[in-house]
């Protein structure tokens, strides 16, 4: 039987700031790709290398991926070696963990390139697009995806040789706050640190069979309205393991940091470990 920790760690690091508006976003890629879009803030990555289930073939995997506003953002890359798997495959070996509405189905070309796009009602959009040598799969999830900044997201994908961006590595990324909010404090800057009165887990009782391993780990601010604010994903897990987490991290309940006689919002880094 998996069990679940939830372990608080206090962060000091720096965070970047950004808006909303997709004005300010940034075209992102990734060295030696052939693919960029823009996103709020610096996503983080990791690459992995794996046998394809459907023959065995060895392929190299990226996944790319942010959040904002309690919208993720997700871009998954996957090498097509030979025999090349058809859009069709790839969507079919690629849709076990998403529940959308396969009536939703809607052709789409980018830069020459054919893809489809489904989704599921106020929570998930998915285009999935296949070029000569990769597969692609980007997703908005989350409340809010019919919002103009998720529309953006999907409407930014770019495809082809040496495409414009800030290259991204495989790294944890840099969370995003928006400049308009109240000031956010390190811990190191409060007088007395926020103090949990709950730790919820996050609800994996179903599926247990799909449920991966490992650590999902999310950047927020304990509010000093006593809410946690501005979750921003830092590394997540598949089959909707993230998003419970995300959820979970909602009803966490705290006392808030304290400064200079008052209550402050502080950053807090949040690791939701899955073991067996």
């Amino acid at each position: 039987m998996k069990k679940l920790a939830l372990l608080l760690l206090i962060t000091a690091a720096g965070i970047a700031q950004a808006q909303s508006d997709p004005q300010s976003w940034s075209r992102y890629t990734v060295k030696d790709e052939e693919f960029s879009v823009l996103l709020p803030t610096l996503p983080a990555m990791t690459t992995t290398k794996a046998l394809r289930h459907s023959d065995h073939e060895r392929q190299t995997q990226r996944q790319l991926e942010t959040s904002l506003d309690g919208v993720l953002y997700t871009i998954d890359v996957y090498q097509n070696p030979n025999p090349r798997q058809s859009l069709d495959e790839f969507i079919a070996a690629m849709s076990a963990d998403l529940k959308y509405d396969p009536a939703s189905e809607r052709a789409f070309t980018v830069d020459g390139f054919s893809g489809k796009e489904y989704s599921a009602t106020n929570n998930l959009i998915v285009r999935f697009v296949a070029t000569e040598t990769r597969l692609y799969r980007f997703m908005v999830r989350g409340p809010g995806v019919e919002k103009p900044a998720a529309k953006e997201f999907l409407s930014s994908i770019k495809l082809g040789k040496n495409p414009d961006g800030i290259k991204v590595s495989d790294g944890p990324g840099t969370p995003v706050w928006s400049a308009s909010s109240d000031q956010v404090y390190a811990a190191k800057e409060v007088d007395a640190k926020a103090r949990l009165l709950n730790s919820p887990a996050p609800d994996l009782s179903t599926d247990a069979s799909k449920r991966p391993t490992g650590t999902v780990i999310l950047r927020v601010v304990f509010a000093k309205t006593g809410r946690v604010e501005n979750i921003t994903v830092i590394r997540g897990l598949p089959n909707g393991v993230t998003e419970k987490c995300i959820e979970a991290a909602k009803q966490i309940r705290f006392k808030p940091a304290m400064k200079d006689g008052h209550p402050v919002s502080m950053w807090m880094q949040l690791e939701f470990a899955i073991s067996q």
